[in-house]
């Protein structure tokens, strides 16, 4: 429609009432979200002069995703996760901070609560017939370049069906399967003996492979390995690398990927007396290298709903 109603007293006074800007009582932070999202989507609605059946329709489809629990899983297809992370990465540069391992996105599959072994973890638990033995490992350094000891690197990923254990529809899988955390020693290394994993695509019929499809655009992802690594008096690390070939290692629906996380895969033997289910091997090599406190805070910690389990 050619009627504009969206600077209207009427509309203006109406967003102010629904986010109760003239209460002192409740989050004065929470209401100025609320009011400044809300006067968005008003504007949007009429800038695209949405109709009533495609706002519903809308309505409808965030049910749904509620329903499938998928949120977090849209967040990083439609790029959400990846805008915050470019944020922090001109925070950092507005701060002065450079070098160290570059971010990327969490995803929405952690699970807190993996045992914490010394240096080395083995933490492929469930046989897996399709896919082949993989150690990564590697030095955490700290800014100065020294290796920090007491750091604790943890690991998880997708099996070759591409599920994540804990999270698994088939059941095929122990809570912890390819999931663990390393401690380093005093000379910063880390090591997880597992099994190499493939990509996944999100649920066929779920809500954001729903949306995706609307727009033409796939839900997959290359296979890759997410890590968590902490230490007293460096930042929180959140990152991920991309097992070197995968061709959707550029076309990750996710956009988690960076040059510096595609470290190279080499061939090695003698994985038979390192408990590995196969001599011949895959090798992956990589170093860790964490940034410093902010005015001795953490800065880059999120706080987010995180499943858990009991190992």
């Amino acid at each position: 429609m050619n009627a504009k109603v969206f600077e209207t007293n009427e509309v203006q006074d109406l967003l102010k009432a629904a986010a109760n800007l003239g209460c002192e009582d409740g989050n004065a932070r929470a209401k100025e979200i609320t009011h400044r999202l809300l006067g968005d989507l008003f504007k949007a609605i009429e800038d695209l002069d949405m109709t009533p059946d495609e706002i519903w329709a809308g309505v409808t489809y965030f049910n749904k995703l509620g329903q499938d629990g998928e949120a977090a899983l849209l967040a990083a297809g439609l790029g959400l996760e990846k805008y915050l992370d470019i944020r922090m990465d001109a925070q950092d540069l507005e701060a002065d901070v450079h070098g160290g391992t570059p971010r990327t996105i969490e995803g929405p599959l952690y699970v807190a609560g993996a045992p914490v072994r010394d240096r080395v973890s083995k933490i492929d638990v469930n046989p897996d017939a399709d896919a082949g033995p993989l150690i990564i490992h590697g030095t955490v350094t700290g800014p100065d370049g020294k290796p920090v000891a007491g750091a604790v690197v943890e690991c998880w990923h997708a099996n070759s069906k591409g599920f994540y254990s804990h999270f698994d529809p088939t059941g095929a899988q122990s809570e912890f399967n390819l999931r663990g955390a390393v401690r380093t020693g005093a000379d910063g290394k880390y090591e997880f003996r597992t099994l190499m994993p493939v990509g996944y695509g999100c649920p066929p019929h779920g809500a954001t492979q729903q949306l995706l499809n609307m727009i033409a655009r796939h839900g997959n992802r290359p296979a890759h390995v997410h890590f968590f690594v902490t230490s007293d008096k460096t930042r929180k690390l959140t990152t991920q690398i991309n097992i070197e070939g995968d061709p959707l290692i550029w076309d990750d629906f996710a956009y988690a990927t960076r040059e510096e996380l595609v470290p190279q895969v080499v061939d090695k033997t003698g994985g038979v007396a390192l408990g590995l289910k196969a001599d011949a091997y895959k090798d992956i090599q990589f170093d860790i290298a964490l940034s410093p406190l902010i005015k001795g805070k953490d800065n880059q910690l999120v706080n987010r709903p995180r499943a858990s389990a009991a190992a």
